[in-house]
């Protein structure tokens, strides 16, 4: 049984995959080297909770409970020396990854399970340095948290068909639908839609249509509920960047990023997180 969750990184989506497991009565420990993102991710924690009690999903009493079950460390091996199940949140960076998943393994409990929320990465490749590389898993959860109701969960070549079974029982207790993906590089969403998010970029480019017009034919063309230029603007332009050239190294030409993404990033225009992307944020 899954009680205590340790969560690495506290950015977008590490704050939000620790913000739904407090909410259904887990206790969390986040970890984030650096003491502004532990700030950040407190001060995130008190509006979720916050706006969780103004919809009248649980009581204020209840909220500061849950809060009260939420542990701050900047050190690894105090954040998941008692944890059931360690999810890595960091930037997608392959030798990060490794380095911190060789921390996860050395300082937490023998049973528990290493987790990465890799969108593209091979989680083979991640767990190899690990003694336990049958409880390493990839549990890909969709920005932003809250929200999204999915979570992929990527086996490895060695992964155990328990660590499957104890990570779907997992999405079931914090309310996400789970589906079992065999490792392939992107697995399945990020394979579709860093293509479909490129294609776009390359209208742009092309002068096919504007921003607004490209995502607002896929919002009512296809039903999509957001642009995939949106979508990449909230991702973050960098993150999808870096998604973008491990699947083009990986897969092959067709996903070469564009040269719009490239020189965006290049600029500094990551999205919606610095203000400026595909779209102006004020």
């Amino acid at each position: 049984m899954i009680q205590h969750v340790s969560v690495i990184g506290a950015g977008t989506m590490g704050r939000g995959i620790a913000f739904v497991c407090a909410l259904s009565g887990l206790s969390v420990s986040v970890q984030d080297k650096y003491e502004k993102g532990i700030e950040d991710c407190k001060t995130y924690m008190e509006k979720q909770f916050k706006r969780s009690v103004e919809k009248g999903r649980i009581s204020s009493q209840e909220a500061d409970q849950k809060i009260e079950n939420i542990e701050y460390h900047q050190a690894i091996e105090k954040a998941v020396s008692h944890s059931d199940l360690v999810i890595e949140a960091v930037p997608e960076i392959m030798d990060l990854k490794v380095e911190i998943f060789k921390e996860m393994d050395r300082y937490t409990p023998h049973h528990a399970i290493l987790a990465t929320n890799t969108s593209t990465m091979s989680p083979t490749e991640i767990s190899a340095q690990t003694s336990r590389p049958e409880r390493c898993i990839a549990l890909h959860f969709f920005n932003p948290v809250p929200k999204m109701k999915l979570i992929e969960v990527i086996c490895g070549l060695e992964t155990s068909e328990e660590t499957v079974d104890r990570s779907f029982q997992f999405g079931e207790m914090i309310g996400k639908e789970c589906v079992k993906i065999n490792e392939f590089p992107g697995f399945a969403v990020s394979r579709m839609n860093c293509l479909i998010g490129n294609e776009a970029m390359n209208m742009v480019m092309e002068g096919v249509g504007s921003v607004e017009d490209i995502d607002k034919a896929m919002n009512l063309g296809l039903n999509h509920p957001m642009g995939p230029l949106e979508l990449a603007d909230l991702v973050g332009l960098d993150t999808r960047l870096k998604n973008m050239e491990y699947l083009h190294q990986t897969l092959g030409e067709k996903y070469r990023p564009c040269p719009i993404l490239t020189k965006y990033v290049k600029a500094g225009h990551l999205g919606k997180k610095t203000g400026r992307g595909f779209y102006h944020y004020t």
